[in-house]
């Protein structure tokens, strides 16, 4: 296995990479999603401010770094600029979301800036409904009713305010769940949720379904004292036991139900899309201080997640289409931050050697030792250009392999750059964006 010196090193060389992609216009800081040698000259995407692919997603990679140096002239002027985008345009922002929106400029604020999270808190406060917030993403005929996911949805707010705790954690957290609630569905084991409540098929897992809603749900029967949102989580993962394998002491459940018209694999084993993530959701129960669900402790049912990503053979590319991403949403990164996780949660030197390997396939994938190339198989030419951003390319990627080297050098106690998705799953003590 590679050394901490190594992650870092590749970790500051993607960095700098992506760092030479910013650029600058009357609007503030701006990167390209990718980057093509020779092709034309990008211009700014619609999303340039987004967690998923734009300057918020530098926000999370920017406090990384500061855990273990100064940041220099550069860097402190590309924070003071994404702080000022988002303040200036927090009071007519429309979208929501966490991924793509206002709970995800309050992530970034917060970490670069604390108390200037307010604005977008409060407008958020300002656009909710009683069936949580209206988006204006495309999706299913760009209806702009509420989503209820995680990365899109009402999910993904409920989860912010309870991390960014403010005056109006209570009453946004509140409204969240009430419309979660709302837009469930009840089956023979429990309750499930599409992304929308018109969603016909389902993406189980956390990013898009069940295990990420049912975590939000339980995190605020928790901090709010509310015993029906714990219990609406307590459904949600029954329903998820029934859907899913729990053979060879692992836990999967289907990556889209019915299965997709697509080609995809039926098991995925990603943050977004597998039990990687879906192991959030068990860690939120525990948080909320529910024991079991369905006979089995849930504590080990988060083991089982794990157990099953470790037994799968991730992050070998097994065959075509199995594993042809490194990135924070679908491949290595994320689920290699996942098992550090775990591993600072339980002390469990097992589940840090795993991200480990995770970050040594890293070290082998890398490009010119600095970027990564993913693979869509089904292209004529399979070879993508290579990505910039949090959830698709290399910022995403190097602050993974930054917190690997942090924690490879001083221990599992290392201190932890938390999230709204996440933040629930480590010590409190660890967590570096936690209320003071």
């Amino acid at each position: 296995m590679a050394n901490g010196e190594a992650y870092r090193e590749l970790g500051e060389a993607a960095w700098a990479w992506v760092l030479g992609q910013v650029r600058q216009d009357g609007e503030g800081p701006w990167f390209p999603e990718t980057v093509v040698d020779g092709g034309t000259p990008p211009e700014p995407r619609q999303d340039r401010d987004s967690f998923y692919a734009g300057i918020v997603g530098l926000a999370p990679l920017l406090a990384e770094i500061a855990q273990y140096r100064e940041l220099n002239g550069t860097e402190r002027a590309l924070s003071a600029g994404i702080v000022a985008k988002l303040s200036a345009e927090a009071a007519r922002r429309v979208e929501p979301s966490l991924y793509d929106g206002l709970a995800g400029d309050v992530m970034a604020l917060r970490l670069l800036s604390p108390g200037a999270e307010s604005a977008p808190l409060r407008r958020l406060g300002e656009l909710a409904t009683p069936e949580g917030w209206a988006t204006t993403l495309e999706f299913e005929a760009n209806s702009s009713a509420p989503l209820s996911d995680v990365t899109m949805g009402t999910a993904g707010v409920v989860m912010t305010a309870l991390w960014a705790p403010t005056e109006l954690t209570a009453s946004l957290a509140a409204t969240g769940c009430e419309a979660l609630l709302a837009a469930a569905d009840r089956t023979p084991a429990g309750l499930d949720w599409g992304i929308s409540p018109r969603t016909k098929w389902r993406n189980p897992n956390y990013s898009h379904g069940t295990a990420g809603i049912a975590a939000a749900l339980a995190l605020a029967g928790a901090d709010l004292g509310r015993p029906d949102f714990a219990e609406a989580a307590v459904e949600g993962a029954r329903h998820l036991l029934a859907v899913g394998e729990l053979t060879d002491g692992g836990f999967v459940v289907p990556h889209t139900i019915p299965p997709s018209s697509r080609e995809v694999e039926p098991l995925t084993y990603t943050w977004c899309h597998g039990p990687a993530g879906t192991s959030f959701l068990f860690a939120a129960l525990a948080y909320a201080g529910v024991p079991e669900v369905g006979g089995f402790d849930v504590r080990d049912l988060r083991r089982r997640c794990l157990s099953a990503v470790l037994a799968s053979g991730v992050p070998a590319r097994l065959r075509p289409g199995f594993w042809d991403n490194d990135g924070r949403c679908c491949g290595t990164a994320g689920v290699g931050d996942v098992l550090l996780d775990a591993a600072q949660d339980g002390r469990d030197e097992r589940l840090l050697d795993a991200a480990r390997t995770m970050g040594d396939a890293l070290i082998e994938r890398a490009v010119h030792g600095a970027y990564w190339q993913f693979v869509e198989y089904r292209n004529e030419d399979p070879l993508l250009p290579p990505g910039t951003a949090w959830m698709q390319g290399a910022a995403g990627i190097a602050a993974y392999l930054l917190r690997l080297a942090r924690v490879v050098d001083s221990g599992l106690d290392a201190p932890v750059v938390d999230r709204p998705d996440q933040w629930w799953a480590v010590p409190q003590r660890l967590r570096v964006a936690q209320p003071v």
